[in-house]
Parts: structure tokens; C-alpha cells; sequence
């Protein structure tokens, strides 16, 4: 409904169609749509990322527990680490 309230010219069932991969859709209309996409994507709402290796020392470093809850000493990557000679 939003590509087609922000002036998508295309009928609903190429929208499906090029959607699902078996039709193509004039240069304008593709990117039409992707605008309409990503007005919806806007509105979720944020969703949490993946930390960096930089985010994850910091944290330890700052108090030894992660996001998650674990501490230091229960991470499993860390219990690797020591395994192999790392820590």
C-alpha cells in the first residue's frame, strides 16, 4: 500500500511478481518501491547489533560482564582461549 500511496505505478501483481524474482520492473518503479521499503523499515523499531571484538574488551575491561549477563570467567570463548594458551 505505501508504494502505491507514494505514486508506484505498477499493479499489485508485478509488484509480487518482482518481488519474488520473475519479473523486472522499470528502473523508476524499483526504485519506488525501495523507497516505500524503506520508509517501513524506519518505523521498526531498532533492533540490538552485533558488538564489535573492540565492544566486547571494552566491556570486560570496564567491569568483567558482558551485555548478555555472562562474566568473564563463564564466557565460553574465553574458557577456548585459555584452553589454547591464549589468556
Amino acid at each position: 500500500m505505501r508504494y502505491f500511496s507514494i505514486g508506484g505505478a505498477a499493479g499489485e501483481y508485478e509488484v509480487d511478481a518482482y518481488i519474488n524474482g520473475s519479473l523486472s520492473l522499470p528502473p523508476l518503479q524499483r526504485d519506488i518501491l525501495a523507497h516505500a521499503a524503506n520508509e517501513l523499515i524506519d518505523q521498526l523499531p531498532a533492533r540490538p547489533r552485533a558488538p564489535y571484538c573492540a565492544e566486547v574488551t571494552q566491556r570486560r575491561a570496564s567491569g568483567g560482564r558482558e551485555q548478555n549477563g555472562r562474566d568473564g570467567e563463564n564466557d565460553p570463548s574465553r574458557q577456548h582461549r585459555r584452553n589454547a594458551g591464549e589468556d
